[in-house]
């Protein structure tokens, strides 16, 4: 007996030939309550790129001692921050405001479909790379919004992401856009943006601090490249801002437990600077490309008070590019340029 063999029907969303582009961030809780709180810690402290302690000691320190009481403290943190209209934070609002702007970008064009994720919470990869899919996307370029590249970042995005694609039996092409750290396009952007906003304040900043998320120091030694691309990026916003080191410093911020994580610390630094007899302080944070818990608290509200307490008199938290013009710029620029071959607009 001849089979024949097993044959779509022509009307699968695959032969439509669409490319899906999937932007995505950190992460965010659902809400600020314990248990959505406990729900996204764990989650993220689970991730063993993100925490490469032994797996059985882990498991007691984050199981016992840090779900307990940190989803309350960092409860209370998103709380300052929580956008009431929307109720969500401040991070999901942006990003899904940069997919729609990105779309608009591109133009009206049926071939191309926007999407957004978080690595965190929801919209989880794996839910969003499913209905680019089931919208006819047989290719999809997935953009980790990290300029620069960590494993404990873009890597983990990369990681989930092939995890969706071992469930499927008609898996799409998947690309994993690269990091842009020294991307002329996204230089210029965070320099002039950070110029226009300068040029706002009632005063003239004595110091900037160019303010990076921070890893372990171990990361580094492992041969992790995010020390140097955060390094590459300050050097030429610097370079192009015409400062010295002294004047433009860049610092790690958000450590976390007790081993020893890239340095200088952002708030050892805004605490000696103030000591210091430095007046005026702003703090731009060009690793992020949304504003989120760790820029608009950490930053505007944590190291704020630091800085005002020990001294200091004027300070600034430079916003994210965020879904500004400059900002979608950037992204467009990385899709399209990722996209070469797959689709030319």
């Amino acid at each position: 007996m001849k089979i024949e063999p097993a044959r779509r029907p022509s009307d699968h969303p695959a032969f439509d030939r669409k490319v899906g582009v999937l932007i995505v961030n950190l992460g965010t809780p659902d809400a600020t309550d314990y248990w959505s709180m406990r729900r996204y810690l764990k989650e993220f402290l689970s991730d063993r790129r993100v925490i490469e302690a032994p797996r059985a000691l882990w498991w007691f320190v984050l199981n016992v001692i840090i779900l307990s009481r940190r989803p309350q403290v960092k409860g209370r943190d998103y709380d300052k921050i929580w956008n009431r209209e929307r109720d969500e934070s401040p991070l999901k609002t942006i990003t899904r405001s940069q997919s729609e702007k990105l779309a608009t970008a591109f133009g009206d064009n049926d071939r191309l479909v926007f999407d957004w994720a978080m690595r965190y919470g929801n919209p989880s990869i794996a839910s969003r790379l499913k209905i680019l899919q089931e919208q006819g996307c047989d290719r999809i370029l997935i953009v980790p919004l990290y300029p620069q590249y960590a494993a404990a970042t873009t890597a983990t995005v990369a990681d989930k992401a092939f995890d969706a694609l071992k469930q499927m039996r008609w898996q799409p092409a998947v690309r994993i856009a690269p990091p842009w750290h020294d991307d002329p396009v996204y230089i210029e952007a965070v320099t002039n943006e950070l110029q226009k906003e300068i040029a706002k304040l009632p005063f003239k900043p004595d110091v900037i601090l160019s303010s990076f998320h921070g890893v372990p120091l171990e990361y580094l030694l492992k041969g992790d490249p995010y020390y140097c691309q955060c390094a590459v990026s300050a050097r030429l916003m610097r370079q192009r801002l015409g400062m010295d080191e002294q004047q433009f410093a860049m610092t790690f911020q958000s450590r976390f437990g007790k081993d020893e994580w890239l340095k200088p610390y952002t708030d050892k630094t805004v605490e000696a600077l103030a000591k210091s007899g430095v007046k005026n302080l702003a703090i731009v944070t060009p690793g992020f490309v949304a504003d989120c818990l760790e820029t608009i608290e950490e930053i505007g509200m944590e190291n704020r008070d630091i800085f005002l307490e020990h001294g200091g008199e004027n300070f600034a938290a430079i916003p994210c590019l965020n879904d500004s013009d400059a900002g979608i710029e950037v992204i467009r620029h990385v899709v399209a340029r990722e996209l070469m071959g797959w689709y030319r607009g």
